[in-house]
């Protein structure tokens, strides 16, 4: 039996350039303890120093997922590789990321990929293995890169994890789950670049009716209207609990029972 229920860590919840660049929030990802599998999602920018204040041991890691290359997702993945590997003394661990993580502008150094147990490939549709949890990465995202979502399976529990992208009417039917975590930067729809806003999460947290939905990866614009508080008027308008993570907050996946 596992010492501590399955739950995952928000290391970080800062969204786009001038929140991650300005550090008002962390940028650190998502840390997932399932069944005793510990799974890094999107290392960004202070992962490191995030899971160590936290008191997360990289060494326990079995695999580490980039949703996307972009810098507020990946910037620290070089680092937990070799924190993963004891610095290449344990070839173990295994890295999923898109192919243009990889090749096209490679984010990932050419020297740490050695130490890892293998390196594979998401694409459209595709369903993997790490441990006791399954995940699938159902469709790309509107996004300037190439962009996944996921879903994690458990014998308990499901939880989908929707990444950076602009909102498009199929995207909810992909994700339904016992938990839905959405990066939700905008505050109203529109802007420069393809993400979330607060009314189109609460649109597909009406659709899909998770047990809970999470809020994370806020930019300026929610900032400042307090996520807290757009959560709690999405949970009146959804019916659904709805919450907004806050920095080094871990969510018990026993509170979904």
């Amino acid at each position: 039996m596992n010492e501590k229920a399955d739950g995952l860590t928000f290391l970080g919840t800062a969204g786009a350039r001038v929140m991650v660049a300005s550090q008002i929030l962390a940028s650190g990802g998502l840390w997932l303890d399932l069944g005793g599998t510990e799974i890094l999602l999107d290392p960004g920018p202070g992962t490191l120093v995030q899971a160590v204040k936290r008191k997360l041991r990289a060494s326990r890691l079995g695999a580490i997922i980039l949703s996307h290359c972009h810098l507020d997702h990946s910037a620290d993945v070089n680092i937990m590789i070799e924190a993963m590997t004891d610095g290449g003394l344990r070839r173990r661990g295994t890295l999923f990321a898109p192919s243009d993580a990889l090749e096209n502008d490679p984010i990932v150094l050419r020297y740490l990929r050695s130490y890892l147990g293998d390196i594979v490939v998401l694409e459209q549709g595709g369903s993997y293995q790490i441990g006791n949890v399954a995940f699938e990465t159902p469709v790309r995202h509107r996004h300037p890169v190439e962009t996944y979502g996921v879903v994690f399976r458990t014998p308990m529990h499901s939880i989908s994890c929707i990444a950076d992208t602009r909102f498009f009417e199929e995207l909810g039917l992909h994700y339904q789950g016992d938990l839905l975590i959405l990066n939700v930067v905008r505050l109203e729809p529109g802007g420069l670049y393809d993400h979330l806003s607060a009314p189109e999460a609460g649109r597909i947290i009406r659709e899909l009716r998770p047990k809970a939905a999470i809020l994370t990866h806020f930019g300026m614009t929610m900032w400042r209207a307090k996520p807290w508080e757009v959560a709690a008027k999405l949970s009146e308008e959804t019916g659904v609990r709805v919450i907004a993570a806050r920095d080094g907050m871990r969510f018990d996946l026993a509170e979904l029972d």
